[in-house]
């Protein structure tokens, strides 16, 4: 028997490649009470929808990991990571410019105005160019969790662009400082953009300003408050009308185009100067990790993440394993830290069953906190389940398993 194990990170507990191998021994220990061990293969598949965990998914399918010393969103250099696979790049852009990356973060610090109104995205150029010199030049650039609202002004500045005042100053970073900007000279923008191909893995769809902009719905969860998010809408305004001057009006039009609301900006940035094709992030990591060639033989899929709730029907990532599962023909299950979704919504997106964490730990606090063993706990029941419905004869019919694998 084998079965393929494809989760998203559990929030706040576990990573995706974690998730997974905690899994894998559960359910190996389960199905071998009853089993020969080596009757039984697990295939790890760590997967995202296109934010946090992205690069884990692509280093989990055979891409290389590759570092740099980048600008932080604060200024401050940060080590960041990136992955590479022939002329491939996977960038997650919280790596380099992130409110993971804020000083302090973490440690009780919070996202303030300050930092709301400074933050820049210059690392996240710097990243690029980093897979520029690596002879990339087909770039997937996965965004989320992002601390500025600079409009991906700093990605132009990482990849050569200068933003200059009306007196020829180069501009502070930040969103705030591009109410001053008078020109932007792209005279020095890395050529080898020219040859290169862009992705925008993002399920975000604001467009970049306005009420339903990158400051106005993302802002204040990065420290703004109503007087920044009022200065920044104006500030991305003014940016958007001065790039337009040096590289015409499509960046007008890039600035309505669903997805340039995301990661402050950046997302706009991505389709205005790299001309970037936004794809729903889940598309994106099952097409570079070739989840549904891998399925191939399976006879089930496991997916989950910490959280099944109607956000996850909305694309995240149980929900696009699920829909290549059922087109491959395999039978998929999910789990989960908890499930609010009904019995209804889950037969509807294509589950067998779902197993929750809390159905073993009652507690949520301690279900977050004890992830790891409970996952190898339910782990060893599905495998048990598993044993239990997997006859010789049955394994040998390998339809006839799928279609008893109900656990």
């Amino acid at each position: 028997m084998r079965v393929v194990i494809a989760p998203d990170k559990f929030k706040g507990s576990l990573s995706a490649p974690e998730v997974a191998s905690r899994l894998s021994t559960g359910l190996r220990a389960g199905f071998a009470a009853s089993h020969p061990a080596e009757g039984f293969e697990t295939t790890l598949i760590p997967v995202a929808d296109g934010g946090e965990g992205t690069l884990d998914a692509a280093v989990g399918s055979g891409f290389a990991r590759r570092s740099a010393t980048v600008t932080g969103p604060t200024g401050q250099p940060v080590m960041a990571e990136f992955a590479v696979r022939g002329e491939e790049a996977v960038i997650e852009m919280a790596e380099a410019s992130g409110l993971a990356a804020l000083p302090g973060f973490g440690d009780g610090s919070a996202p303030n105005s300050g930092t709301a109104r400074t933050s820049t995205s210059l690392g996240t150029g710097e990243l690029i160019r980093a897979a520029l010199d690596l002879g990339c030049r087909h770039i997937i650039l996965g965004v989320g969790g992002s601390a500025n609202t600079d409009g991906g002004a700093g990605v132009l500045q990482g990849l050569g662009a200068l933003l200059l005042d009306a007196d020829g100053n180069e501009l502070p970073a930040g969103g705030e400082a591009l109410a001053r900007l008078d020109r932007i000279d792209l005279s020095n923008l890395d050529v080898r953009l020219e040859a290169s191909e862009f992705v925008l893995a993002s399920d975000v769809d604001n467009p970049l300003l306005g009420r339903t902009g990158a400051a106005a719905i993302f802002g204040p969860q990065k420290g703004a408050t109503p007087d920044d998010v009022a200065a920044l809408d104006a500030a991305l305004a003014h940016f958007v009308r001065v790039l337009a001057d040096e590289i015409g009006p499509e960046a007008q039009d890039a600035a309505q185009a669903p997805g340039a609301g995301a990661a402050g900006g950046v997302g706009y940035i991505a389709i205005a100067a790299l001309g970037a094709a936004r794809r729903p992030g889940i598309d994106v990591v099952l097409e570079f990790t070739e989840l549904e060639q891998r399925l191939a033989g399976a006879d089930l899929v496991i997916t989950g993440e910490g959280s099944l709730d109607e956000q996850s029907l909305l694309g995240k990532t149980p929900m696009g394993v699920a829909r290549a599962a059922v087109r491959s023909g395999v039978p998929v299950i999910a789990v989960c830290g908890r499930s609010t979704l009904s019995p209804e919504q889950l037969t509807e997106s294509g589950f067998e069953s779902v197993h929750a964490l809390t159905e073993l730990e009652a507690n949520v606090e301690k279900c977050i906190a004890e992830a790891g063993p409970l996952l190898e706990e339910l782990g060893v029941h599905i495998g048990v389940r598993l044993s239990e419905k997997s006859a010789p004869t049955q394994v040998a019919a390998r339809t006839e398993t799928k279609e008893q694998l109900h656990v």
